[in-house]
């Protein structure tokens, strides 16, 4: 597990949280082919996510057109229907620009 290196600012971010239904089969799978597909889609930088009972991952972006794009790509609409449809019983997406930034140990 690391932290996303991102570029200098300004940059998106997008904020997946999540609950779990009990049915679960497939998720992980998704969720793995996901993780392959979204690193090369254009203008992706990164990402982050950790499960604890709830699930949160955030995506970092160029611009809002490659959020766009990636949300309308035909593997990640099939798993957004199977998120509403069977995997999740709520989730939130929220969309922000990064426009500072700072840490260390980089």
């Amino acid at each position: 597990m690391k932290i996303a290196a991102t570029p200098p600012t300004p940059y998106y971010a997008v904020i997946f949280t999540n609950l779990l239904n009990n049915d679960q089969e497939g998720y992980s799978e998704m969720a793995e082919l996901m993780e392959s597909l979204v690193v090369n889609q254009k203008g992706y930088l990164g990402h982050e996510s950790v499960r604890d009972g709830m699930g949160i991952t955030i995506s970092y972006w160029e611009s809002l057109e490659a959020i766009k794009e990636w949300k309308m790509q035909s593997d990640h609409l099939l798993a957004q229907k199977m998120g509403r449809e069977k995997w999740y019983k709520q989730f939130k997406t929220r969309i922000c620009k990064v426009e500072r930034d700072y840490g260390f140990n980089f």
